[in-house]
Formats: C-alpha cells, structure tokens, sequence
C-alpha cells in the first residue's frame, strides 16, 4: 500500500492506497504537532500498520509552479519524517507530488456538499490527502500500461 499525506500548519491530512494500488481512500486527519512530532509517531504507525512501501506528500507550489516557504516546509517535515522512518527500521521512498489547488477544490466539493466550515476543517485535509495518492496512483497506472 502507499501512504498519501497533505502537510499543513494546523493540520495532516493521511489516505492510503487498496491494496491493489488503484484507489485512494481517506484514513485520518492528524494534529500538526510541532513540538513532539505525535503526528510524525502516528505517521510511522500507520506506515508499519499497512505495510506501506511508498509515502507520497503534496509539495505545495505557487500557481506559477515556483518553490516558497510552504515547500521548504514540508520538505522540512519530509525530512523530520524520513528520520522517524529510518529510526523504526522503515526505509521506504518519499515521493512529492505537486498538490497545488487540492485543499481548496477539496474544500469547495465538501462545500457544495452542504458542509459547513466547521464540519469541513475535520475532514477537508483527508480529501486533500485522497487527491495527492490518487494522482500518484493514476501516474502509475498510465506509466505501466
């Protein structure tokens, strides 16, 4: 299985592949923890949980596809979670996907859905999350047909 993840400063939002690596599905929305790194721990859970054998993060680029300060800031949490990974015996990949829009068309669905703001921050960065893995997932698809 793969492991999809959308870093944000508030909140991380986790899917996962089926096995069969063709559908991503929604897994949990974790509390950033800056300090203690808990999300990080709980990260390094589910990898061991699911047998993962790749984590995809969103790299989120300007419109313009430029690197910013958001990107230097997942990188930076790429980094504390390859470290976690390492350290339980997890060497597996990290891939990047470009993620640029998918929190707020994610937010925008949930919206037209009828949720409000509030249900919405629960669930909008695991919908994030399900849009990074499935892009990763269809371009694994097409690349091995």
């Amino acid at each position: 299985m793969r492991l999809g993840i959308d870093v944000g400063t508030v909140r991380v939002g986790v899917a996962r592949s089926d096995p069969l690596g063709m559908l991503a599905v929604p897994v949990a929305t974790l509390k950033r923890d800056v300090g203690k790194g808990t999300d990080l721990d709980e990260i390094v859970r589910l990898v061991e949980e699911h047998e993962v054998v790749e984590v995809v993060i969103g790299l989120p680029r300007t419109l313009r596809g430029d690197s910013g300060p958001a990107v230097t800031a997942v990188r930076a949490y790429a980094d504390a979670l390859t470290a976690r990974l390492t350290t339980a015996g997890r060497g597996i990949p990290l891939e990047f996907v470009d993620e640029r829009l998918t929190s707020v068309i994610a937010n925008r669905g949930l919206a037209d859905r009828g949720m409000s703001a509030k249900a919405r921050r629960s669930v909008v960065d695991q919908v994030a999350a399900v849009s990074i893995l499935q892009n990763r997932l269809d371009t694994l698809a097409r690349a091995s047909s």
